[in-house]
């Protein structure tokens, strides 16, 4: 007898959860290991989020249930940003949707839309919570291939005609986890007419969109002229006002999909603890000079980082956004042997390209979610490991 249902038992272990455990194993043996696998910020949340989260919790009111799409005035704060950022339009009561996190949004926006046997465009290489949520929701994920020529821009012409025309749904995530690439316009603009032309749902997972370097500004899906027809945008304060753990996002756009999904979560959950939510929108609501300072830091690093690879014979392109470096495993390595010599032999947790899906292959991502001093030891580890040597 068995009480694990087939759909869990074809499920397999969540990558970073299975990094975690081996972690936790090495530790115990007296190792020190450095965690660059994980892209979780180790920089602090700002003070005057916390102080608003105290403020509210102070209130009683707060201790009740939330409504169900999220309280009003987090919602109007999502709005707000969008007008102040992207120049867009959003209409809090219709068009926007609190989530607690936009990974818990990723896999049910995934079982609101699709049905069993359906098709969903997954970016390859991609975060692997897309291909995660097609899964629960018992469909078919098919790879959509990422240009590593034009800076993994999505390659339509790869895809068969019966997935493009079989297909319901298709994720798109810029600035990209893992390669960190970043886009223009544009390629949103080609996404949505590829998305009109075959009826399919185009969701664009923007958690990095405020982690950016050197001027540049992530564009927004919703800035293409009606997009709405078709599109949503999932957004998360996890990664710009280092929030990972309070859980909080959204997702906006075209009103029937935020619709359908909200009918969904009302019979799941009843939204994020009502303080949390005020706490975002203030967040939400500053002048994001406590997004600029982290990206200050997260561009130090990079810079130092980058810089130490190029000179062991580890080639990356320099990214202008996200927390990750994107690098290809020297020589005679796969992602996998590399990812675990550089555990074994340095100390260093890196996390293997394959795990973002086939086209991940020959290379390792790299997180810059430790303080200086650790990725200064890193640097001094990785140098030690002679990888030119190694490929002579």
């Amino acid at each position: 007898m068995t009480f694990v249902s087939d759909k869990i038992k074809s499920l397999p272990p969540y990558l970073f959860a299975e990094f975690k455990k081996k972690k936790e194993s090495l530790e115990k043996a007296g190792i020190d290991v450095i965690d660059l696998g994980i892209g979780s910020p180790d920089l602090p949340t700002p003070d005057f989020v916390i102080n608003k989260l105290a403020q509210e919790m102070n209130v009683s009111a707060n201790h009740r249930y939330s409504n169900y799409s999220g309280c009003l005035e987090f919602r109007e704060a999502v709005a707000s940003f969008y007008q102040r950022h992207y120049g867009v339009d959003l209409d809090p009561h219709t068009e926007v949707l609190t989530l607690i996190g936009s990974k818990e949004g990723i896999v049910n926006l995934t079982s609101s839309i699709i049905n069993p046997g359906d098709r969903v465009l997954v970016p390859d290489p991609g975060y692997p919570v897309y291909r995660t949520g097609v899964h629960l929701a018992g469909g078919e994920s098919v790879s959509l291939p990422l240009d590593t020529e034009k800076g993994y821009v999505p390659n339509f012409d790869k895809l068969s005609a019966s997935d493009k025309e079989q297909a319901k749904l298709m994720f798109l995530n810029y600035p990209n986890n893992p390669t960190s690439a970043t886009i223009e316009l544009s390629t949103f603009a080609e996404a949505t007419s590829f998305a009109k032309e075959h009826h399919i749902v185009l969701a664009h997972d923007a958690a990095y969109d405020l982690v950016t370097f050197n001027d540049y500004k992530a564009p927004s899906v919703m800035q293409v002229p009606n997009v709405k027809e078709v599109a949503v945008e999932l957004g998360s304060l996890s990664k710009s006002f280092n929030m990972t753990g309070w859980r909080i996002g959204y997702i906006v756009g075209n009103k029937e999909v935020i619709r359908t999904l909200s009918t969904l979560k009302s019979n799941i959950d009843t939204s994020q603890f009502l303080p949390i939510q005020k706490a975002a929108a203030t967040a939400l609501r500053s002048d994001f000079s406590a997004v600029a300072a982290n990206n200050k830091i997260y561009e130090e690093r990079m810079e130092k980082l980058h810089t130490a690879l190029q000179e062991v014979g580890i080639y990356a392109e320099k990214p202008k956004g996200t927390i990750f470096l994107w690098a290809r495993v020297p020589a005679g390595f796969t992602s996998i042997s590399f990812a675990n010599k550089m555990l074994d032999e340095a100390g260093v947790i890196v996390t293997p390209g394959t795990a973002f899906g086939q086209s991940g292959e020959g290379f390792i991502r790299i997180s810059l979610s430790v303080a200086n001093d650790r990725l200064d030891e890193v640097v001094k580890r990785i140098e030690a490991m002679n990888i030119k040597e190694m490929t002579k």
